[in-house]
């Protein structure tokens, strides 16, 4: 006999299966259409972040680890892109990948140390680790010091396409970053995803089924920190610079208040989360050091009113899953 099901039950469910592929849709709609009405570097470095976002939201939204130190990876991604581009001659694509190998083995390290502490003491040793690399960044020789790596080339990418060109740059930066983005979404709908979550939920219940939950941390954050340095290297090429502030302790504070203020272990959240704190810092500059007071308005105000975020808080209101 055919089991019953309430309609509004199933056109409930309906809904909330495609719920992701809407919101995907209207998002890629929206970066076509963006530079027509917003700067493009604006736009781009937007991107940057909110692909450095949702790399650090993989760990701690999925995995329940929290960072202090993603600046290390994002920072030195950005250092070794810079320079392979600037004194190497690679091209973008290779300058990017060395800057993103850089931080995978980087996150290996780091990672294979950090993971065998939990709680405040993981968070500890990852800022630790990060500001230990910013004093090196800070006496390399090859990283300018205080002047950092200056007029960096954008280049051609594969040899044929020229980067010089804003629409074009605008156009790489939006496929690296939906390229990462589509990444994040597979890994975190996975199997392997789905062991991180019940991580986060409850490791020892986790232990207790068999897994081996170091290795999967580990691997979690050797991914995590891969896509920061790719978001890292991206913005070093578009911007032409990379500098002390990107492995700077700060640049991990940004990130955090990125991905709380968007919602935490949402898809879309670290994504709004980027758009929304660099659309501060870009529009209300004129404030100064006012801008850092609003953003800790907007982050007390999160904590205190919207615990999921701006998108897990409208996700909770239309009972979908963004």
């Amino acid at each position: 006999m055919e089991r019953l099901v309430d309609p509004t039950i199933r056109a409930e469910s309906a809904w909330r299966a495609n719920s992701e592929k809407i919101a995907f849709a209207v998002m890629v709609a929206a970066l076509i259409v963006a530079p027509f009405f917003a700067y493009p570097l604006f736009l781009m470095q937007a991107l940057c972040f909110a692909l450095f976002a949702c790399a650090f939201n993989v760990l701690i939204g999925y995995v329940g680890l929290l960072s202090f130190g993603h600046a290390l990876y994002f920072g030195w991604a950005s250092y070794l892109a810079a320079h392979a581009a600037k004194v190497w001659g690679f091209t973008p694509e290779l300058a990017i990948l060395t800057g993103t190998f850089a931080a995978a083995a980087l996150g290996l390290v780091a990672g294979s140390l950090a993971i065998r502490r939990q709680g405040i003491y993981f968070a500890m040793v990852t800022l630790a680790l990060a500001q230990m690399m910013y004093f090196v960044a800070l006496q390399a020789k090859f990283t300018g010091g205080e002047d950092g790596i200056q007029a960096v080339p954008r280049g051609k990418l594969f040899g044929l396409i020229d980067l010089t060109n804003v629409m074009t740059m605008y156009v790489v930066v939006v496929v690296i970053f939906l390229a990462g983005f589509v990444f994040i979404y597979r890994i975190i709908h996975s199997p392997f995803g789905e062991v991180l979550k019940a991580i986060r939920e409850n490791e020892a219940r986790a232990i207790s089924l068999g897994y081996k939950t170091d290795r999967y941390k580990l691997l979690a954050f050797v991914l995590s920190a891969t896509l920061a340095g790719v978001a890292g290297s991206t913005k070093a090429i578009v911007f032409q610079i990379a500098s002390l502030t990107d492995v700077y302790w700060t640049m991990s504070g940004e990130v955090v208040l990125m991905t709380l203020v968007g919602g935490l272990g949402t898809i879309f959240g670290p994504v709004a989360g980027a758009f929304i704190i660099i659309a501060m810092q870009n529009y209300l500059n004129d404030l100064d050091q006012w801008v850092l007071v609003i953003q800790g308005v907007i982050f007390v105000a999160c904590v205190l009113l919207f615990r999921r975020g701006i998108v897990g808080e409208i996700a909770h209101l239309l009972r979908i899953k963004l």
